[in-house]
């Protein structure tokens, strides 16, 4: 299912990527699309580093401590 707030990527190793203009986009979309960027921008990366597999693992293991409530990081107690 395709949601009429994803960015379309111009994909090229030349060129930076950057998503089709949408004026019409809300704040609340305009702001989800620059996460998707940076979503799409971390995964190449760790394809480019460490392949697909390694990739794909991380988003989903991400995914699953979302869903699950649990902390994606460990933060240092402030006191």
């Amino acid at each position: 299912m395709m949601s009429r707030n994803n960015a379309t990527m111009i994909a090229s190793k030349e060129q930076p990527q950057t998503p089709s203009p949408q004026p019409d986009m809300s704040e609340e979309a305009r702001s989800k699309d620059a996460f998707f960027i940076q979503l799409a921008e971390i995964t190449e990366a760790m394809i480019a580093a460490h392949g697909k597999d390694f990739a794909t693992g991380a988003l989903v293991l991400s995914a699953k401590f979302v869903a699950e409530g649990k902390p994606l990081i460990k933060r240092a107690s402030g006191g």
